[in-house]
């Protein structure tokens, strides 16, 4: 009995520090700054939407916005199309070939993307790709290339072979066994995959930090970072941002958690 109320108080204390810093940032979303500097930590006495509104006239936001949409959602259908033709040639590959080229993608995993930093930086230049999207996206598509096919192997390893086989007797080439016999059995694994990267993605700061420098090309997280000098007195406008920027999120988590969560669980059971 003892054990049972001792969890149910660790389960509320784990909540509170969870939802405490969330709620402070929406509480201060709505403040204005004098509100702020009087109580950071207390309820806005009033709904004000005048920070949104502020942030909305006063910044490109909308363009920021977009910036980070076009990035994430490039990068992710890029993703699942090139990491799931390498995880089925994986799989169709036998042990020593597929193996071998499924261990190479496994070290891709154990190199830190901090380290590539600097080889990553000096070919997008010479290609003519730095403050371009276009750049960021291929820069993001090769970076999380190994944990997507680590991922998708797993999941394809799993199908039973039989389907494969049948296929194959009705007369059925690669592409017609990929797209309508793994793909479709693997769509709730797609799914999955497709959460964590744009989680991963629309979330990324680094590399925009890196390859963006025009104004007009920077992504959400960057954009916000760039508010800190310009309002760096007007914390309820700068949490504002954040809220915008994790609107997206919460939507896409209220959509897809079933397959967020099966995609964590497997992830943590295969390898």
């Amino acid at each position: 009995m003892a054990l049972k109320w001792l969890g149910r108080f660790l389960v509320l204390l784990f909540t509170i520090i969870i939802l405490a810093p969330l709620l402070i940032v929406l509480f201060t979303s709505f403040k204005t700054t004098p509100q702020f500097y009087a109580d950071p930590l207390g309820a806005p006495e009033s709904l004000s939407f005048h920070n949104y509104r502020s942030l909305f006239e006063g910044q490109p936001m909308a363009a920021y916005f977009l910036n980070s949409l076009t990035v994430t959602l490039a990068t992710v259908a890029l993703e699942l199309l090139i990491a799931g033709c390498v995880a089925y040639a994986i799989m169709r590959s036998g042990r020593r070939v597929g193996g071998l080229v499924f261990g190479l993608f496994a070290l891709g995993l154990m190199v830190p993307s901090q380290v590539n930093m600097i080889p990553i930086y000096s070919l997008i230049r010479k290609l003519g790709w730095s403050n371009s999207l276009t750049g960021l996206v291929l820069v993001s598509l090769a970076v999380l290339l190994p944990l997507s096919v680590f991922m998708l192997s797993g999941f394809m390893k799993s199908l039973p072979k039989e389907l494969l086989e049948a296929g194959e007797i009705d007369g059925a080439g690669e592409w017609r066994l990929f797209g309508q016999i793994v793909v479709p059995l693997c769509a709730p694994y797609f799914a999955s995959i497709a959460a964590f990267l744009f989680v991963i993605v629309w979330n990324d700061l680094l590399f925009p930090m890196l390859l963006l420098t025009g104004k007009d090309k920077l992504t959400l997280p960057l954009a916000l970072l760039s508010f800190r000098g310009e309002y760096v007195s007007n914390y309820p406008m700068l949490l504002s941002g954040v809220v915008v920027a994790a609107l997206p999120l919460i939507i896409l988590f209220i959509f897809l958690q079933r397959y967020f969560i099966h995609g964590a669980l497997a992830g943590a059971l295969k390898g």
